[in-house]
């Protein structure tokens, strides 16, 4: 017994000398994910149990899992009400933009990935509003959809059509803050399918040009599964970050009209920093929310590789 233990710990000590480099280049990021993501999500977690004062710490109190029945199945309470709307506003931004924000840019790497002249400057062109803040990507195209002045509805008058209420009416709010989305986050998609894309063993292409394969049965039976580990990646990211959309309803349309915009992200800021601040009811909503997209995120990838494997 006393041999085994003593063999397992000089196998742990070789094991870290040989990869103390390795690890020494891990640990500032591991610090660094600690202090901003480890902690922050246990304190949140603490903090959804208790009934949390921000301005009175003494009169802070354990509740156990009270926030999360309120905003679960107290279905007279406003929390109730807040929570599974917002999610819901959510969930229909996540449905209709993630098809758009996976397909235009495989199309797009698809298409740079076979050369055309000025296809470098083309992709440059794609990939630069993803630099972009997104306050500034919001005085950019407001400013198109005006009613009053806006370039797009001045250009429909000019051709004789009706002006487009686009931030003040459904489905219109929802078309453009899906079009903003799609502008501003399409490029990193590209790239990442992009350099999947040159990955690919050409000598497939020729050996199913010989076969006589189409374009669409190439894409389809040679493209596709090679670009399995990206589309899982590109899944996943795209769908965790349209969970935690904010800024694009929050500034182009305040949420509005009559609130059919506002996400759990609106609801949850205002709850945990506000002036009627709850921070118990405020992170049991965002750790709800993590739990769903968590759950969503495993479901992807165990449906993509299931693909990728047949």
């Amino acid at each position: 017994m006393q041999l085994s233990y003593e063999v397992k710990r000089r196998r742990m000590k070789r094991i870290l000398k040989e990869n103390a480099s390795a690890y020494s280049f891990l640990l500032p990021y591991l610090v660094l994910f600690s202090i901003f993501f480890v902690f922050p999500f246990i304190y949140g977690l603490i903090i959804s149990f208790f009934d949390w004062n921000l301005f009175f710490p003494d009169q802070t109190r354990f509740i156990g899992f009270e926030n999360y029945r309120r905003i679960w199945f107290e279905s007279d309470g406003i929390y109730y009400r807040y929570f599974w709307t917002g999610l819901g506003n959510t969930l229909i931004f996540v449905v209709f933009s993630v098809p758009f924000l996976v397909l235009i840019p495989l199309i797009l790497a698809a298409l740079i990935d076979m050369e055309p002249r000025g296809h470098k400057i083309f992709r440059t062109i794609l990939f630069m509003p993803t630099v972009l803040s997104i306050s500034s990507v919001i005085l950019i195209w407001k400013w198109q959809f005006y009613t009053n002045g806006g370039f797009i509805n001045a250009l429909l008058v000019k051709l004789g059509f009706a002006e487009i209420p686009f931030l003040v009416s459904q489905p219109w709010a929802w078309i453009s803050i899906i079009l903003v989305t799609i502008w501003w986050t399409m490029g990193t998609n590209m790239v990442i399918f992009g350099a999947g894309l040159k990955n690919i063993d050409k000598t497939l292409y020729e050996a199913a040009s010989i076969d006589g394969a189409s374009y669409l049965q190439t894409f389809k039976y040679i493209t596709m599964p090679s670009l399995a580990p990206q589309m899982l990646i590109v899944m996943i990211t795209t769908v965790l970050a349209s969970f935690g959309v904010y800024g694009q309803p929050d500034l182009l349309t305040n949420g509005g009209p009559e609130f059919s915009t506002t996400v759990l992200m609106m609801r949850i800021r205002p709850l945990a920093f506000g002036t009627n601040a709850d921070p118990g009811i405020a992170t049991a909503m965002a750790v709800s929310m993590g739990m769903i997209m968590i759950v969503v995120s495993i479901i992807q990838a165990r449906i993509i590789k299931k693909r990728g494997d047949a």
